[in-house]
């Protein structure tokens, strides 16, 4: 029990398919010989939500505390208000307090180390938001929590990872979000996250431009020649494989994401878009540049399929797997990083 990692589970937003997919995830009792999974929620919403999806022979273990997990089952901690009401496919107060409560039970116990790792499920960004939160979502909650001077959002799959210079923000903010300072410090998390996270030696890291064809040499727009191209070389001064600025159509149609450990793309969309339409059964959204492990699925809340039993997941999966290899990885470079001669002996 000593040497499994603590995998802590926060329900998101009550809901949604949430509980579904965790159930679906945890029901696999070999995710027991992998982490100790530990989920902030409610047995009884839990309970409803078994129900709901005709989820037989499957139960939580009620705990109080991280320490009282038991390591051969999927464990519970009761940490959201008693009369919390669940009225499936709804964005309502009760679903918003009860995904915040969780957050910040499960975020306090990473940040005291009772917990190794953190798995959110999704959450509605609107009703979510109260005095205690004002966030644009969980990137920014876990930036503020942690004090982190800048973080990046960062989707991960079988066939690329690709992170983004401007997150959640509106449309019309993002041409003034996209500066040479922002683009330099975004390569320099996301080429430490691929060396650290991911265990990638000399990673390449290709970048896309803001405009269509990458403004066309000043033609369409001029961020390109007058931020980002400036940006790129600065990082390449500091020893990051940066390459582009690459036209967005045209890199992803010909498939020159093949040959890149990562991409930066600009802003939200422009990443995202083709990343779900090619990983969205198993994507997932992973928090670069925190001193802490956190990953998501690569989906929301589902409204529209909630309590019907046909959510997949595949994708809570593969962000439980993912938490639990970066959680190694970041074990193993430490290792490293502290005995270089001692690993060079080794390997001799």
């Amino acid at each position: 029990m000593e040497n499994k990692i603590k995998l802590g589970i926060t329900h998101g937003d009550i809901n949604g398919i949430g509980y579904e997919v965790i159930i679906k995830t945890l029901s696999d009792k070999r995710i027991n010989d992998l982490c100790i999974p530990i989920v902030y929620g409610s047995p009884k919403l839990a309970a409803y939500h078994r129900k709901a999806i005709n989820f037989e022979n499957f139960s939580l273990n009620i705990i109080k505390s991280p320490n009282d997990a038991n390591p051969k089952r999927p464990n519970i901690i009761n940490c959201v208000f008693e009369n919390a009401r669940i009225e499936l496919g709804k964005s309502t107060d009760d679903s918003g307090k009860a995904a915040y409560e969780s957050l910040e039970a499960a975020t306090n116990d990473l940040l005291d180390n009772k917990i190794d790792v953190l798995v959110t499920a999704p959450i509605n960004k609107k009703s979510i938001q109260s005095d205690k939160f004002g966030f644009p979502g969980h990137t920014e909650y876990l930036q503020n929590k942690t004090d982190s001077d800048d973080v990046l959002m960062l989707m991960t799959g079988e066939m690329m990872k690709i992170g983004v210079v401007a997150g959640h923000v509106a449309l019309k903010d993002i041409p003034s979000m996209i500066t040479e300072e922002r683009i330099l410090r975004k390569l320099r998390i996301l080429n430490q996250s691929l060396l650290e996270d991911f265990s990638v030696r000399r990673p390449k890291i290709a970048v896309l431009g803001l405009n269509p064809h990458a403004g066309d040499d000043g033609v369409i727009g001029h961020e390109e020649e007058e931020i980002i191209i400036p940006a790129i070389n600065k990082a390449r001064d500091e020893g990051i494989m940066a390459i582009g600025p690459y036209p967005a159509d045209g890199f992803f149609g010909s498939q020159s994401f093949m040959k890149f450990d990562a991409i930066l793309a600009m802003y939200h969309d422009q990443g995202l878009a083709p990343f779900k339409a090619v990983e969205f059964a198993t994507g997932v959204n992973f928090t670069a540049g925190l001193p802490i492990i956190r990953t998501s699925p690569n989906h929301g809340t589902a409204f529209e399929i909630a309590g019907q039993g046909v959510a997949s997941p595949d994708s809570f999966r593969r962000a439980l797997y993912t938490a639990i290899e970066i959680y190694k990885n970041r074990k193993l470079y430490k290792e490293i990083s502290e005995n270089p001669l001692n690993t060079q002996e080794n390997n001799n």
